[in-house]
């Protein structure tokens, strides 16, 4: 996790959770800070995931990171996952 993130989930905590209170302290509004919170939501179900291989561990990460699309990584890793078991 970066240290980006680590500094949100201090502030959040510190917020006692309130995405109003953390919106304030980043002077963004209530949905950048939920969008925020729900990507990290999601870096934490996937590094959570030890059973996926590191390339589709990587791969959901830019989608996390909105560096690909979310169906975009779907496509990579069904390809990835097929041209596996053809071998």
């Amino acid at each position: 996790m970066e240290l980006e993130d680590i500094s949100f989930i201090k502030n959040f905590i510190l917020s006692s959770g309130s995405l109003k209170e953390v919106a304030k302290i980043y002077d963004v509004s209530y949905p950048t800070v939920r969008l925020r919170l729900d990507k990290l939501i999601q870096k934490i179900k996937l590094s959570g995931n030890k059973q996926d291989e590191p390339f589709i561990t990587f791969i959901k990460g830019l989608a996390v990171d909105s560096k690909i699309e979310l169906e975009t990584a779907k496509l990579i890793i069904e390809k990835y996952n097929s041209e596996k078991r053809d071998k």
